[in-house]
């Protein structure tokens, strides 16, 4: 029985999305047991296919306790390095497995909570109206700019969904104290377990590229997905509505690009449309919303 280290570097929406990666790695590997080293080891509370996840902050005696003298396969490579994700050829999962010649059966992220996580966190979301959850922005915390036009949803977007339902429903607002707030929503910031339980229980959800369209995807519930400069055929689900970006009428300044067209904080020179209100057909995404 060997030791699999399976580490993870990134956001926790990526960690959301290996949940995925350690079924296959757990289906093609079932004696062996499987260690994951994250920055979010609260993603991997209760998967059955973990046997044990540790904080890349606390890995001290790491070596001697699951190296040394003992049979090892290393998967540890960033599948953001590899061709087929560079050239955007398949679903950055298929990739992930296919680096670590771990078979790929369209296995998806999933993620398991107790009864008594979610009547306990439920108490934290009462609610006299049905919940709404959004997320416009992701990133880490501390950036210099608060709105990436190549992540985050636009303010003119966001603004009319807010008109559109802010009567019928409680809008909770996934986002950190630094980052941006909209009048008629209730801001939210939570562990993730606990935001979790906030998807769990909405009715409706509209979001960005980050963490919060992964764990929607992981508890199986559709929500409308807003996409700039990543794309759902490489980081999105089936299960969601999927809106892309309108075509591009500026030509963008790409001196800084490297492995990808753009940066995802929202590169200034690279902004490829003329203003912000042509990023998004604000009445598509309104009738995708009528539709979850």
């Amino acid at each position: 029985m060997a030791n699999i280290i399976f580490q993870i570097d990134g956001g926790i929406g990526k960690s959301v999305m290996a949940t995925a990666v350690c079924e296959a790695i757990k289906k093609q590997y079932p004696q062996d047991t499987l260690i994951v080293i994250t920055g979010y080891p609260e993603v991997f509370l209760c998967n059955p296919h973990v046997d044990k996840c540790l904080n890349h902050a606390n890995l001290q005696y790491f070596y001697k306790d699951y190296i040394d003298g003992k049979d090892v396969k290393a998967f540890l490579h960033n599948p953001y390095l590899e061709s087929n994700f560079i050239m955007r050829k398949e679903h950055l999962l298929k990739t992930w497995c296919e680096m670590f010649n771990i078979e790929y059966n369209d296995e998806q992220p999933k993620l398991y909570l107790t009864d008594r996580e979610i009547n306990f966190y439920a108490k934290q979301f009462t609610s006299d109206k049905p919940i709404f959850a959004l997320q416009t922005n992701g990133g880490g915390g501390n950036q210099p700019i608060k709105y990436s036009w190549a992540r985050d949803i636009p303010n003119n977007v966001v603004e009319e969904v807010i008109k559109e339902y802010s009567k019928e429903y409680n809008i909770l607002h996934i986002r950190r104290e630094d980052q941006i707030g909209f009048q008629n929503t209730i801001p939210v910031q939570a562990d993730f377990r606990a935001l979790v339980v906030l998807i769990k229980l909405s009715k409706k959800r509209l979001f960005m590229d980050s963490f919060a369209q992964h764990t929607s995807k992981a508890l199986d519930l559709s929500s409308v997905v807003l996409w700039i400069a990543n794309t759902p055929t490489q980081f999105g689900y089936n299960t969601h509505k999927n809106i892309e970006a309108r075509e591009e009428n500026a030509t963008p300044e790409l001196r800084h690009s490297i492995f990808s067209k753009y940066n995802i904080g929202g590169d200034l020179l690279e902004f490829p449309y003329e203003k912000e209100e042509d990023i998004f057909n604000v009445d598509e995404v309104l009738e995708a919303l009528k539709t979850i």
